[in-house]
């Protein structure tokens, strides 16, 4: 067999203009601009792309400019892109159609599911076969066996096979939080030496039906909580043997996110908002993108809305911007306690407001602080109703003295 190599990436999603910002639109293609320029250098065999190109199936004119400059450098050096679709740049139906199918039949690209059998075949050296993506698990599950019942899998015994899929598969090694698995390993045909995967946005690699299965990851960070996973593609050799060997290549020019992560439970809204801006702060570095994630559980009856977001994203002067995400909960007096203080047959309504008051302030100050707050907050009902400012005024300077 002949020695080859190729590039796999996957999850470019090129458009994805992240937090409505234009200047993340442009990351997207700067970073696909290095992978090109990565793969001109690397001179490879041809490059799989695994799905998701695009952000969506019917990108914008400039980000579709760009892709198609990029993808013209590659036809010019002679290096064929070997493409599927992903669930982001899947068509949402047979009438609209996808981007991809323009751009393979111009050149630029080689669908494979638009193929005859769905495939690519280099002479002597390696079959390259690429299903379509289905969306959903049920989806997938219906629909996988007919497309390979109608575009038979036909590996090669003495060439290398690649099997070329977008598509979280359901193993246990690769499960993730909140994200269901596309497809049952079972579903997937044996015979391949290496499956290039695309959809998990962390690269991995491991044995799989007696071949290699391997996620490139993203390209970019497409969600803060993938900030710290390398950005990259593998650049695979294959030697005379069949045997493989993916190095991974780090790309240089992904947007630096910094995420910081505080636990603000039993502290108020403003005291909140006052650290969570010194922590901007800190962190205000030339065009990084902040992400405060603000957790904990707020005193009785404080609000949520009551952060002063705006005053936090404006903390920054370096920053592209900070993108704050407030994970608090919020704690009311549990029903039965509020019950119990005001059904009792035997207290007047001022003593059923203290020990309300009481039940709220004791969450945030020691029992003594709580009871002096909780009292003048009783005493200074009915001035307030009567409008004796005075009076009013007097508690309040007594409450902060």
């Amino acid at each position: 067999m002949e020695p080859f190599s190729f590039v796999h990436a996957a999850d470019l999603h090129l458009g994805y203009s992240q937090y409505g910002l234009e200047a993340r639109r442009r990351d997207f293609d700067r970073v696909f601009q290095e992978l090109v320029d990565k793969t001109l250098e690397l001179k490879p065999d041809f490059m799989i792309i695994a799905g998701d190109i695009f952000h969506t199936a019917h990108p914008s004119n400039v980000t579709l400019e760009h892709a198609v400059k990029n993808l013209n450098r590659l036809k010019e050096a002679g290096i064929p892109v070997l493409a599927v679709d992903g669930s982001h740049d899947t068509a949402p139906n047979s009438l609209t159609g996808t981007i991809l199918n323009p751009l393979d039949a111009v050149g630029l690209i080689y669908y494979l599911p638009r193929h005859e059998e769905s495939y690519w075949r280099k002479n002597n050296c390696c079959y390259v076969y690429g299903v379509p993506n289905f969306r959903t698990r049920r989806k997938t599950e219906d629909m996988l066996p007919k497309f390979l019942g109608q575009n038979k899998p036909k590996p090669e015994k003495d060439i290398f096979n690649i099997f070329v899929f977008h598509m979280a598969l359901d193993l246990p090694e690769l499960s993730i939080p909140g994200m269901e698995a596309e497809a049952p390993a079972e579903l997937i045909p044996e015979g391949f030496n290496y499956y290039a995967a695309g959809h998990l946005h962390k690269s991995y690699i491991g044995s799989f039906k007696g071949g290699l299965l391997v996620y490139p990851g993203s390209t970019e960070t497409i969600s803060y909580d993938e900030a710290n996973n390398d950005k990259g593609f593998y650049y695979v050799e294959v030697n005379r043997n069949g045997e493989a060997t993916p190095h991974f290549i780090k790309l240089e020019t992904p947007r630096k996110f910094i995420v910081v992560e505080r636990d603000f439970t039993g502290l108020t809204p403003s005291k909140i908002t006052e650290l969570t801006v010194e922590l901007v702060k800190e962190f205000d570095h030339d065009d990084v993108i902040i992400v405060p994630i603000l957790r904990g559980v707020l005193p009785i009856e404080a609000k949520r809305a009551e952060i002063d977001l705006a005053k936090i994203r404006d903390a920054a002067k370096r920053a592209l911007i900070v993108h704050p995400i407030v994970m608090l909960r919020e704690k009311e007096v549990p029903e039965t306690v509020i019950r119990s203080i005001f059904e009792g047959k035997f207290k007047d309504l001022k003593t059923k407001s203290f020990e309300y008051f009481l039940e709220i302030f004791s969450q945030r100050y020691k029992r003594e602080e709580a009871e002096k707050i909780a009292r003048i907050a009783v005493n200074l009902i009915e001035p307030l109703v009567k409008k004796e400012d005075e009076y009013v005024k007097k508690l309040l300077e007594e409450l902060t003295s």
